[in-house]
């Protein structure tokens, strides 16, 4: 989700300031202080701090003002919020923790996607396959990630699943931070490639079994990757 105009600038200021610490727990917002030191209207203030305690990053305390909330109040599933983390120095933390719930989710999702896929899931997922193979071969990045992103939502959402469906935002921003922060190699490794086409091959022709255990290995890979390359 990009937040656009005035509102949108406020937050890239408030958002990864609260997420990194620079803001911590405890910290009022002042709008009047808000609006000399970022140069807005109170309206823009409102809007971005409205914004902020949807993501519950922040909670208005009678006679106190907007108090940044602790971390363990935070809605960790929003992408902006994991984009803000990545950004900071909790971005190891971060991305061992959103790997670990791919290894819980995406397998089983691509198994339930192997017996509820309908026809059209099953097109989707094949030439999203083919699509991954042409970018990974031309080294694009930008167009492999792309796909990949439109890969594991469309697996999470054949699963059938509404709570697996709704957790594409949360795995397309981690997908989004490993390339950003180049945690990816500069060309997609061939088995990587090699085992989404085993994913939608698998949900293609009803195998459960095939497609969870391909699928484990994606992600079971991933964060090993992330562990071997991120400092503890």
């Amino acid at each position: 989700m990009e937040i656009q105009g005035l509102p949108g600038r406020l937050l890239a200021v408030l958002g990864p300031a609260i997420a990194s610490g620079e803001l911590p727990e405890g910290t009022v917002l002042r709008a009047e202080e808000l609006e000399q030191q970022h140069g807005v209207s109170r309206t823009v203030v409102r809007e971005a701090v409205r914004i902020l305690e949807s993501m519950r990053l922040v909670e208005p305390r009678r006679r106190v003002g907007t108090t940044v909330r602790p971390k363990a109040d935070w809605d960790v599933f929003d992408p902006l919020v994991i984009r803000w983390r990545l950004a900071g120095a909790d971005r190891s933390a971060q991305l061992r923790s959103l790997g670990s719930l791919r290894v819980a989710v995406e397998p089983a999702a691509a198994a339930l996607a192997a017996r509820c896929a309908g026809d059209d899931d099953r097109r989707e997922l094949s030439a999203l396959a083919v699509e991954l193979t042409v970018t990974a071969r031309a080294a694009d990045l930008d167009a492999f990630l792309a796909h990949d992103i439109a890969f594991h939502a469309a697996v999470l959402r054949a699963s059938g699943n509404e709570m697996f469906a709704h957790l594409k935002d949360t795995v397309g921003a981690v997908l989004t931070g490993r390339t950003e922060h180049r945690l990816m190699p500069h060309r997609p490794r061939e088995y990587a490639v090699q085992l989404h086409r085993d994913v939608a091959q698998a949900i293609c022709a009803g195998d459960p079994e095939l497609a969870e255990r391909a699928m484990r290995t994606i992600v079971v890979g991933a964060l090993e990757e992330l562990d071997a390359t991120l400092p503890d």
